[in-house]
């Protein structure tokens, strides 16, 4: 059930009025603690959140109701106008929209005056969203009671990412609520494409004040919020890479079937647009229904180096498999592959995936037509070495000499994996302020998603970059998303638990 608003403020006035010296403290380790010397300005900053807490939530809650949707072509350019003023109130200057060929990017400086200067890497543009799933309206970012976790902010882009986001700006208002400089200088760098593999971020880092920033930049952070619902988390030193289509298969293309659609009973006489569609589809994977078999299309992929597949194994063995297997709803893995496995398949293999196959009526009850038109879409995931360019290359290739040259590939969006150096000075001060933090974080080679890091890690710039972030959220891309705020687990981290870690890592950064 949603929490009312005068039960949830009474919870963060106890929060803030009884333990606003020990926030932060819980059995994941104490984030505000005594402090002197170079450490009085931290403690300093820190002991500024729980009063900001109110402030921090009506931030996001703001955010949530304001939908920015790319592949609706929603709340453009509303959405990146307000990321832009987040960043002004954020602290940093030279805010401007960066212009692209799609939907604009948002760029800003913060000058500490410091030695080290950080980026970070925003999205501003969330997934689609059917309100009919949700418990909770999906933009009332309504505060929720979830049994064993505590009070959580549902809505769509909770967790991806404005939740981690939100929680990063927290952190630079808590520097300018305590008069305190940051011990860093940050550039941001943020997009309103992400959910549509990032077409036009290209343009956004190459924008010549942005790229002249970016290439004195120590790393490149990503907001996340990586605690699991027991307190684990997991740090990626990678993602993969993906490619977004559709593959078209049209009577008007193809030459055979019908220009319009027609009745069904024509099928005796009359190509079928949606049966040649299958048919190719058909052509990509082997017989099991999984296996790639586009020609070429493992032909750069690079297998797990020996450490990389210690950091599997140790993941392997450390975590339950019949805890993921019941969260992710499955009773078996592939080809009936034991958990470890399975686990090097996820995290080295490419894949092709069918997202959605659309043709024809699609309503209640059945409507006797032979649809001229199908469409399926499609994303292939890629490890390194592969790239975007070359595989959509191989794909359309594969068609044509299959007898599948009129369907149209449409290509959305996608870019290459990003690969960061577990021993980087970057990735060395994120590991080390988790570890400070009571955590003990699993090291994996690559996250199976993706994001656009590649523009940073890949030459010219070769930045590291990777997540940071404590708290929990779960359910991107889905129903009933949501970021928690009122942690009632010691091992999760809330918001200001949030906030306080992005704190404690600008100064390990730095």
């Amino acid at each position: 059930m949603a929490d009312s608003s005068d039960q949830a403020f009474g919870r963060r006035e106890f929060v803030q009025g009884a333990a606003s010296a020990a926030l932060l403290a819980s059995a994941s380790g104490t984030v505000i603690a005594a402090a002197s010397g170079k450490n009085s300005d931290k403690a300093l900053v820190l002991a500024k959140i729980p009063s900001m807490h109110a402030e921090n939530l009506r931030r996001l809650q703001e955010w949530i109701a304001l939908p920015s949707i790319a592949a609706e072509n929603l709340n453009y350019p509303a959405g990146a106008e307000h990321m832009a003023e987040l960043a002004r109130q954020a602290g940093f200057t030279g805010v401007r929209l960066v212009p692209t060929s799609g939907k604009p990017g948002v760029y800003g400086k913060l000058d500490a005056g410091a030695r080290t200067t950080l980026a970070v890497y925003f999205m501003y543009d969330v997934k689609q969203f059917v309100p009919s799933e949700w418990t909770s309206p999906p933009l009332a970012a309504a505060l929720v009671q979830k049994e064993g976790l505590g009070t959580v902010c549902m809505g769509r882009g909770a967790v991806n990412q404005k939740g981690p986001q939100n929680s990063f700006l927290g952190a630079l208002a808590a520097f300018k609520a305590a008069g305190k400089k940051l011990p860093v200088n940050l550039v941001l760098v943020s997009e309103g494409e992400e959910e549509i593999a990032s077409p036009h971020f290209g343009e956004i880092v190459a924008d010549p004040e942005v790229f002249a920033q970016l290439k004195g930049c120590a790393g490149v952070m990503l907001p996340s919020a990586d605690q699991e619902r027991d307190g684990s988390l997991e740090v990626t030193m990678g993602a993969k890479g993906v490619v977004e289509l559709e593959l078209v298969s049209s009577g008007e293309k193809w030459g055979r079937g019908p220009r319009k659609d027609v009745h069904s009973s024509l099928e005796a006489q009359v190509d079928s647009p949606s049966w040649h569609l299958i048919q190719a589809l058909n052509t990509l994977v082997d017989k099991d229904g999984h296996t790639p078999v586009v020609e070429g299309f493992f032909e750069h992929a690079k297998p797990l180096s020996p450490a990389q597949l210690q950091m599997v194994e140790s993941y392997a063995a450390t975590v339950p498999e019949k805890v993921v297997k019941e969260s992710l709803g499955v009773d078996k893995w592939v080809h009936d592959l034991s958990w470890r496995d399975s686990l090097v398949r996820l995290y080295s293999q490419p894949t092709i995936n069918i997202e959605g196959l659309v043709g024809g009526y699609t309503g209640p009850g059945g409507k006797t037509v032979l649809p001229h038109r199908a469409v399926a879409k499609i994303d292939m995931r890629l490890v390194p070495d592969m790239t975007a360019a070359d595989t959509l290359a191989k794909l359309k290739a594969h068609l044509a000499k299959h007898g599948f040259g009129d369907i149209e590939v449409n290509m959305s969006g996608g870019y290459d994996p990003t690969q960061t150096d577990p021993d980087s000075a970057f990735m060395k001060a994120i590991l080390a302020t988790y570890r400070k933090l009571g955590s003990n974080p699993q090291v994996l080679p690559r996250s199976p998603g993706s994001w656009p890091g590649y523009r940073f890690t890949n030459a010219p710039l070769s930045l590291p970059a990777g997540g940071f972030g404590l708290g929990h959220g779960t359910g991107a891309h889905a129903p009933d998303e949501y970021y928690l705020i009122d942690s009632t687990n010691p091992k999760v981290q809330g918001l200001d638990g949030a906030v306080g870690s992005f704190v404690e890592c600008l100064y390990a950064l730095a």
